[in-house]
């Protein structure tokens, strides 16, 4: 199994305490939950059942009680409410001969319809007979991410402080997606060309192992985005449709914060989205943040009131730029558009976002992976000369360091020229204001193939090439 190692061994510790556990996994869709898991605990599942993703209450216990008949229970009898449902399956569990009763829920934001009294009879499961019996693992699992760590991890009832083990399954870095492309899928692919597909496809297992051995990146994202098959052109709506309860509102909000490259203050969206409210536009922005798909930073300073939302999803990014009203019905879009302006501009702009996903690597080629750091961009407004500044990354530094990350894509060494060299001196002017002298300023240039060096090029302290990315 390529990555996941540390998450694979929480859950072999959990498999081998002797009392009952309780494990929340959670993710966004498409992440590798489920094959984590049935990975961890191979076919040692007790009880597993998967909830209906359309489905009222009824037919929710209707599936509950089949997979009970599927799994052993055959006379299981019919099930009026979850409290039943949780009680059949307490009589099943008390008949299995092993000695750890793994028992997965899958997908269980699904189950929790509303007024169906799932969440107090899963806390009466829990506290009133599993936790006693010292033998069982319950382990539930979720794309909803924002439902998972509301009712589960953060569940001010009967179900708190309950789960001791909890896994947020993050994307994959570069270097995983290497592995997998190489070993497991058998791509032949180099770097070069991994970053391409990370740029688009982000750290999403799933979308990755959609990719076609014998194909180039563009034919694959042909085939993927703008071919006759579905592939991921239709995965847009599924994605938000399984996280959030209303996903239109969430695709509102997406959609605003796709039409600026920098962001948008929480006010500034409120005046462009108009219908959603203050508060639901704070809870939706929180669910967004936890989901990874958008990001909050600092307007001025790194204080902690105020802040910029941007949207860092690769998918969802590129989704917006190129495939979202694309009527051309060009089979091979992707391939004509080698050399295009537009192409060109979301490169740019996409290794951004790969950068900004890879600060741990980034840290590591600085020599600083032991330094206490925290990382940040900031937007500097203008000042009487009109002069702000929007600095994407810095890494500010216990040793008394600041690093100020210009990242730049490019076929090639990076050429710094003089309009380029002035505009990066405004923002190392700008951090220096801003930091006062309790800080040194270093420029860090993050680009594929170092930079050429040159009179515009002596600001530059640090150089980290797509080679220091894959660490």
């Amino acid at each position: 199994m390529i990555g996941r190692k540390h998450e694979i061994e929480q859950l072999i510790d959990v498999y081998e305490t002797g009392q009952s556990e309780f494990v929340a996994v959670y993710g966004r869709r498409r992440i590798g939950k489920t094959f984590l898991i049935t990975e961890a605990f191979g076919n040692r599942f007790a009880f597993h059942h998967t909830g209906l993703r359309e489905g009222g209450t009824k037919k929710q216990l209707e599936q509950f009680r089949l997979s009970l008949r599927q799994q052993g229970y055959y006379d299981c009898p019919r099930i009026k409410d979850w409290l039943e449902a949780f009680f059949e399956l307490e009589r099943f569990l008390e008949k299995s001969p092993a000695q750890r009763k793994v028992v997965f829920l899958d997908e269980i934001p699904w189950l929790d319809t509303p007024r169906s009294g799932f969440l107090s009879a899963l806390e009466s499961f829990w506290n009133g007979w599993a936790v006693f019996r010292k033998d069982i693992v319950l382990v539930v699992c979720g794309s909803a991410t924002s439902w998972i760590v509301k009712n589960i991890i953060r569940n001010k009832g009967g179900l708190y402080n309950r789960v001791r083990t909890r896994i947020k399954l993050f994307p994959f870095t570069l270097a995983e997606c290497e592995s997998y492309a190489n070993s497991e899928l058998h791509l032949g692919y180099g770097r070069r060309e991994i970053m391409e597909c990370y740029m688009a496809l982000g750290g999403v297992a799933y979308y990755w192992s959609l990719l076609r051995r014998g194909l180039s990146p563009a034919q694959n994202f042909d085939a993927l985005f703008f071919g006759p098959q579905d592939g991921l052109r239709t995965e847009y709506d599924e994605l938000y449709r399984s996280l959030f309860r209303n996903p239109l509102r969430y695709m509102e909000v997406v959609e605003l914060l796709g039409t600026r490259r920098t962001g948008y203050t929480r006010d500034e969206m409120i005046r462009g989205l108009g219908a959603v409210s203050g508060g639901d536009l704070t809870k939706i922005l929180a669910d967004l943040e936890e989901c990874g798909f958008v990001r909050k930073y600092m307007p001025s300073g790194h204080g902690k009131n105020g802040g910029v939302y941007q949207l860092v999803d690769g998918y969802t990014l590129f989704y917006f730029s190129f495939v979202k009203g694309n009527s051309a019905r060009d089979g091979d879009f992707w391939q004509h558009s080698v050399g295009d302006g537009r192409l060109n501009a979301w490169r740019g702009f996409a290794f951004e976002r790969v950068c900004l996903a890879h600060v741990a690597q980034v840290k590591d080629a600085l020599g600083i992976s032991g330094v206490r750091t925290e990382a940040y961009s900031l937007r500097v407004s203008p000042d009487e000369n009109g002069r702000g500044a929007q600095i994407d990354l810095l890494i500010d530094r216990r040793d008394g360091i600041v690093n100020l990350c210009e990242m730049k894509y490019a076929n090639g060494k990076y050429s710094i020229t003089v309009d380029e060299s002035e505009r990066i001196r405004n923002r190392i002017e700008a951090a220096r204001k801003l930091f006062g002298k309790n800080r040194t300023i270093h420029l860090t240039m993050i680009t594929q193939d170092g930079i050429i060096r040159s009179p515009n090029s002596w600001d530059v302290q640090s150089v980290i090439t797509l080679d220091d990315l894959f660490r």
